[in-house]
């Protein structure tokens, strides 16, 4: 039991799902918000808020240390185009620029990690994202009323790979499919960015893949899918989504379900290896509570 949970808040309704389901549970959320990107409306969803700029590491530490904070958590992303802005923006301190300086390289993990052992050297816990808010990760299946076609399902058993393989690299979890070929594949630009841009280079229809790096951290970083994931496919007139069950987090669940089957896009949750390649027998997988969905040569 968490009596007191340490909330560090990155950008999107992430953290405020973290701290809802927190409290829920019967901890008191005490959280730290970044100026410029964590969503003022937090405020209303934790019991002590304190803003500071993304670079003041010791200050962060200071406000878990003094309130008695053992336990915490990281939701929201960070991007990291936030390192190359000038640095009156973000404000390094001495540990955020010995924890820099240290890096081999900039990459998610090297950058994530490093403030992790930066916390835990301090005593403190970092939990997992899935263990403190389980009732948001995604399960195997279809979400809505639309299931996706043959030619959806080939797309997504092109892409599964390729995400995968991009994810290893730690280059990012998303790649927009059209047809058979790679329209886009997500780096610091995000996620959403990377779907308007694949979008911009298609013709319509195209599938987003979107999964968890290989060997991933679940403390953090955690593969995210809500409004914002859903607004960037109808802008790009993509068609489906496919995202990894078990490791992924869907915000705004009933509401993202809702508007998706408006759009007649179809939300899918596959297990880790992914959709069945084409020509794979027997061709065709269950799907918990949906029945069956055919792989990429079968009946949609």
């Amino acid at each position: 039991m968490i009596e007191t949970l340490g909330l560090i808040a990155g950008d999107g309704r992430f953290p405020a799902e973290i701290a809802r389901a927190a409290r829920a549970r019967g901890a008191r959320v005490l959280a730290v918000a970044f100026r410029g990107l964590s969503d003022p409306a937090l405020v209303q969803e934790v019991d002590e808020l304190h803003w500071l700029y993304l670079g003041e590491v010791e200050k962060l530490l200071c406000v878990f240390g003094e309130a008695g904070v053992r336990d915490l958590v990281m939701a929201g992303k960070v991007s990291k185009d936030h390192l190359y802005r000038e640095r009156a923006e973000l404000r390094p301190d001495r540990r955020a620029l010995e924890i820099l300086e240290a890096l081999p390289d900039r990459r998610d993990d090297a950058i994530l990690g490093a403030l992790a052992r930066a916390l835990e050297a301090e005593g403190l816990v970092l939990h997992s994202q899935a263990e403190l808010a389980p009732g948001l990760v995604a399960g195997v299946g279809v979400l809505g009323a639309c299931s996706p076609s043959a030619a959806q399902l080939g797309d997504m058993a092109f892409g599964w790979p390729v995400a995968k393989a991009i994810g290893a690299l730690d280059i990012g979890q998303t790649v927009v499919v059209e047809q058979g070929s790679v329209l886009a594949v997500e780096a610091m630009e995000g996620t959403d960015a990377a779907i308007r841009r694949g979008g911009r280079l298609g013709v319509g229809g195209a599938c987003v893949v979107k999964v968890a790096r290989p060997g991933q951290d679940l403390r953090f970083d955690l593969p995210a899918i809500g409004l914002g994931t859903l607004e960037a496919m109808v802008e790009a007139k993509a068609s489906a989504l496919a995202f990894e069950a078990g490791c992924s987090v869907i915000l705004d669940r009933d509401e993202l379900i809702a508007r998706a089957d408006v759009q007649q896009i179809a939300l899918v949750g596959f297990a880790g290896p992914g959709p069945c390649p084409a020509g794979e027998a027997p061709g065709r997988r269950e799907v918990p509570g949906q029945g069956e969905v055919s792989g990429a040569g079968g009946e949609g």
